[in-house]
């Protein structure tokens, strides 16, 4: 009998230890490197995923805590994605109750998939929400400070909707949109169609960039990318306007004349064969996708109907047909 007690002292005893133990972890305030402190959940991410943001963030010492909290309570499908920004310190069960409520800053800035990055940058900086901090920075400074290790803006950012709090760095929303771009490259190159004639993640941001300007219909990406794809393979010039008018820069006015296409530069895809040395537009994860994924066929060609579709050919005489039938 003396046994059966002194073991549920015991219990008693150890269940009281662990539940202050479990109590001081949950509501002692969390430890931030500074403040305020920016952080975002991501559209459509599970628990863990959201424990692993807020650990990469430095809102979280450890990512079980949070996970087991969460599941504890009942609360691990009510966790909300947004963007938020921690004024005062907070205790674990403080910021749970955050992000299941929704508290996030409601300030959103949109980046449209085909921009250039100086169209990006113009938009950026006329926003009045945010704090203008890359104002006076060049591209490479800009690259430099978000921990980037491109050499060039162009392409690296990803087209999306983000949310910040009102008043944070620009440099914040760079950096978020940057990785968020090589997240989805990383992603789709892993699971890319085999013997594409592309070397390397770039390449396949450059060209992702060319059908995101050169797509009129969403559903035929799939089959631009394909033509282009079959033209690397073939060796034969790319012959894309954008890419010249990109090239162009501000001495392009609206009109793509033939001494445009006869002049050689960088990124005149009709005197030069293979890829631009960068992209020229912000492609989003649907042009990616169908760069690593084109559709099946042998069309060489395209040309537009003038009402945002294309007619694809197979050879030069079909094409010279669809030319005359649709741009003469």
């Amino acid at each position: 009998m003396r046994k059966i007690k002194r073991f549920l002292l015991f219990l008693v005893f150890f269940v009281a230890v662990l539940a202050g133990g479990i109590g001081y972890y949950v509501f002692r305030p969390l430890t931030f490197i500074s403040l305020p402190l920016e952080f975002s959940l991501e559209h459509g991410s599970g628990l863990r995923s959201v424990a692993h943001q807020m650990h990469q963030a430095g809102v979280l010492p450890n990512e079980w805590g949070f996970i087991w909290l969460a599941r504890f309570l009942g609360k691990s499908a009510q966790i909300k994605a947004g963007n938020y920004q921690l004024e005062n310190a907070v205790t674990m069960f403080d910021l749970l109750s955050i992000v299941t409520k929704g508290q996030a800053t409601q300030s959103e800035f949109r980046i449209i998939e085909g921009w250039t990055f100086a169209q990006f940058r113009k938009a950026l900086d006329s926003n009045p929400a945010i704090r203008h901090d890359s104002a006076n920075l060049s591209e490479v400074e800009i690259l430099r400070r978000i921990g980037a290790t491109a050499t060039f803006a162009e392409g690296q950012f990803f087209p999306d909707t983000y949310y910040f709090a009102k008043g944070s760095s620009d440099l914040a929303l760079l950096r978020r949109a940057y990785q968020t771009m090589h997240k989805h490259l990383q992603e789709s190159w892993k699971e890319r169609m085999p013997e594409l004639p592309l070397g390397s993640v770039d390449e396949a941001l450059i060209l992702a960039s060319i059908v995101e300007k050169e797509t009129g219909k969403a559903s035929e990406r799939g089959m631009i990318a394909a033509v282009f794809v079959n033209r690397l393979r073939k060796g034969m010039l790319l012959q894309t306007d954008p890419s010249v008018i990109y090239g162009l820069g501000q001495d392009f006015d609206g009109n793509l004349r033939k001494r445009d296409l006869n002049t050689d530069t960088p990124y005149n895809t009709y005197t030069r064969t293979g890829l631009p040395p960068t992209p020229i537009s912000l492609p989003g994860l649907s042009s990616i996708q169908a760069v690593l994924h084109p559709t099946s066929t042998e069309a060489l060609y395209f040309v537009a109907r003038g009402d945002g579709s294309s007619q694809f050919s197979n050879t030069l005489n079909e094409h010279i047909n669809a030319v005359n039938r649709y741009q003469k």
